[in-house]
């Protein structure tokens, strides 16, 4: 390398990090909840459709107010009634609706008049009050819990409330939580999910490149033990990173949930091109070449081989690409770009500064041979005298694999992929444990020919499938245009619990009709269409999982279909709670389709650099060993296969090849000089398997930082990451060696 391109390169690269720091300030984080949704699905199409008629599911945020003893306490109603009112001010919000604002309708001989459900300063009324308010359906369990030692604040706010909004609402709102000196209190909602999520982002994000740059720069400590092996170790891994957030900077690209893995992505491919790398030409070195003879090999030999790995596992990652979800394809379409700016900046960085230090600058050889050339040595013994052994071996590990893959299982649930110990998990078991739940369970009402959704015939339908839900313990708070016309009988029956039906007749049902739209705290646009031809039957459902969901939906459907009148009205489940289900069965086959397309690719740039389809099916059998532990492993631990998880298989087998890649390019170099099969392997071991070794310790330890993540999916990831990793190593030094001798004998 000539000191003239060295010098250029290293000053573009300095141009480059100070354009890089820029743009990186600019990156902004997101996350929203249509974003999670299938793109192009039938059911997302005809939710759009549905919200268009009415509105949207999640577009609310309930806040619970705890007061340990009894909610029916003269001050604490009083405050509570107060916060509320100060509530409706708040911007964004449309409406607020609590305890201390209910009025029940009640017929007298002067029309309906409306009596308050809590008479906050008669106390003398407290016991009848509650009395009556834990015995009405409509309430309990959605604005006061079962034992009235908490009450909901329930906020409707605008449609599709933005990051920013959400900002402004959740910080005004801490501010009169802190006013009105309201000790526990929960929340749950939409703008609160954004901003604890986004805050959760760059909080992982910090704290995974910290954790990672740390325990990379002491493993590389222990590896080359000089100061100045560390340092151009550390210094091209941190311009890889500094390149790629420029990259996402400048390209207005925003992190969402999964950006936590890209600190660690980057830190990990980085530090092992460089490792291969800086290993060849200290190797290059120590033949006695000059600096500049030792950097040509290095980048003829090593630069080809990496470049191949990078493509590899580049391509592991465009697998994501097949996922209808955007997240998903965003975080795929990054990190193969992560990688290849990684592989770039060691080609061009890295090697410019090698050339500046002698091999006795960068490595301490005296510990390094001790350990290293005995143990690869005995690890080609092995390989060398016990092939059956080591077949048996991997004959077993597919048995137990088999075993484990049997027992994964997919149902998901939102409480076990939300951060532990934060108070946003905290207040979400709250909420599934004393009230309704977070997840939307809807069912839209379509009125058939000449029948409109008000009519009595249909709401005698919509009625017996409400009746229907009840059986269901996991589905609350069931909502729909009958409410308006129970709660007027109940109203004509001396607000009596056991009249909260429908009419018995159509003619009292055509006389209910003059006050329905007198009845306070139920809006009709909001429940059914303005053509009347459709309404909607709104429910939540606990997060009992999306299996346990999916089986309830289905019965439910089945249950509809053959128990109520399809003449004239039709009934059809959606929501964002549907679209969330189908989102993780979409995610699920996806990467595991995508797998398939990877598998392809990666057989094609094997037969291009081997020519040999011997070739390719010894480089494929030790990679799909590492995704079966990776399956066997979901299988054995009980972790839900859900989609956070799935991208596992593709980082596996991106990175997992790899090492193959290595090992066989050097074996195929060897070969090509005219060295023996034996002999090949043999140098190749005591060579590239110290490489890939070193690079598998740092890749093991690198995804293990994951477990400092608060967010159980990261966690996971790193666990199932690290032990594949650390499995597909082992494959590759024991199989690999096994397969050349059995299936390339000439």
């Amino acid at each position: 390398m000539s000191q003239k391109f060295r010098t250029i390169s290293l000053i573009i690269f300095a141009v480059l990090s100070v354009c890089s720091i820029f743009f990186a300030t600019k990156i902004k984080g997101e996350f929203n909840f249509e974003q999670f949704f299938p793109v192009g699905d039938p059911d997302l199409e005809y939710f759009y459709q549905f919200i268009e008629e009415f509105e949207t599911d999640d577009n609310f945020l309930f806040i619970a107010i705890d007061h340990k003893k009894d909610v029916f306490e003269k001050y604490f109603l009083n405050q509570f009634h107060q916060f509320s009112l100060e509530c409706k001010k708040l911007p964004f919000v449309i409406s607020a609706n609590s305890i201390t604002q209910l009025k029940y309708p009640q017929k007298t001989p002067f029309g309906i008049i409306a009596i308050p459900a809590v008479h906050r300063n008669d106390t003398t009324k407290y016991q009848k009050d509650k009395k009556q308010l834990l015995e009405d359906e409509r309430f309990v369990g959605t604005l006061i819990s079962e034992d009235a030692t908490s009450v909901v604040l329930a906020l409707k706010l605008k449609d599709n409330i933005q990051i920013n909004d959400s900002r402004i609402l959740m910080n005004k709102m801490d501010s009169l939580i802190h006013q009105y000196q309201f000790k526990h209190f929960h929340y749950l909602g939409r703008p609160n999910f954004q901003v604890e999520f986004i805050n959760l982002q760059f909080r992982e994000i910090i704290i995974s490149a910290i954790i990672s740059g740390l325990l990379v720069a002491l493993i590389l400590f222990l590896i080359f033990r000089t100061a100045w092996g560390v340092f151009i170790s550390i210094i091209s891994i941190g311009m890889g990173m500094l390149l790629f957030l420029g990259m996402l900077g400048i390209s207005g690209r925003p992190l969402n949930l999964m950006a936590a893995l890209y600190p660690v992505l980057l830190i990990i491919v980085g530090t092992s091109d460089v490792i291969h790398m800086m290993s060849k030409y200290i190797d290059e070195l120590n033949k006695g070449l000059s600096k500049n003879e030792a950097i040509k090999n290095t980048i003829k030999e090593i630069g080809i081989a990496t470049l191949l790995t990078s493509v590899t596992t580049a391509v592991g990652f465009l697998t994501l690409l097949s996922s209808k979800v955007i997240p998903i394809r965003s975080f795929g379409i990054n990190a193969a770009l992560g990688v290849l700016i990684a592989y770039v900046t060691v080609l061009f960085f890295t090697t410019s500064l090698l050339t500046f230090f002698k091999s006795e600058q960068i490595i301490k050889l005296n510990n390094r041979k001790l350990f290293w050339k005995p143990f690869m040595e005995w690890l080609y013994q092995f390989t060398k005298n016990n092939p059956r052994k080591i077949a048996l071996g991997m004959l077993f590990v597919i048995v137990i694999c088999g075993i484990g893959i049997s027992l994964i299982t997919t149902n998901y649930s939102i409480e076990s992929n939300l951060p532990k110990g934060q108070k946003i998990t905290k207040d979400y078991i709250y909420f599934e444990k004393n009230y309704a739940g977070f997840r939307p369970f809807e069912i839209a009402v379509i009125a058939k020919d000449t029948f409109k959704a008000t009519d009595y015939l249909v709401l005698k339908e919509i009625d017996k499938v409400e009746q229907h839900l009840k059986q269901y313990n996991a589905i609350r708070s069931s909502h729909s245009i009958t409410s308006i016309y129970k709660s007027i009988h109940r109203a004509f029956h001396q607000n009596k619990v056991e009249d909260y039906k429908l009419p018995s007749t159509e003619k009292e049902f055509i006389e209910y009709q003059k006050f329905s739209k007198k009845i306070p705290q139920i809006s009709l646009d909001i429940l059914v269409s303005k053509d009347e031809k459709k309404a909607r039957i709104s429910n939540r459902i606990l997060d009992v999982g999306s299996d346990t969901i999916k089986a309830i939906g289905k019965r439910i459907d089945e249950w509809m279909l053959k128990n109520t009148n399809n003449n004239i009205v039709e009934f059809k489940r959606t929501g964002t709670g549907i679209l969330f289900d189908k989102n993780e069965e979409y995610i699920r086959d996806s990467i595991l389709y995508g797998l398939g397309f990877a598998m392809i690719a990666v057989c094609l740039l094997m037969g291009l650099l081997f020519k040999s389809w011997k070739m390719i099916f010894i480089s494929l059998i030790p990679n799909i060993f590492p995704l079966l532990i990776a399956a066997a492993l979901l299988g054995f631990t009980g972790i839900e296969l859900e989609s956070g998880v799935a991208i596992v298989f593709a980082i596996v087998f991106g990175i997992a090849v790899d090492d193959t890649i290595h090992f066989l390019s050097k074996y195929k170099i060897l070969r090509n000089k005219g060295y023996s099969i034996d002999d090949s392997l043999h140098i190749t071991f005591l060579e590239t398997g110290k490489a890939i070794g070193l690079t598998s310790i740092i890749l093991f330890f690198g995804f293990l930082v994951l477990l400092f993540s608060i967010n159980p999916p990261s966690v996971t990831i790193g666990i199932i990451i690290s032990v594949t990793l650390a499995s597909a190593l082992f494959s590759d030094l024991f199989t690999i060696p096994v397969l050349i001798r059995w299936f390339l004998k000439k």
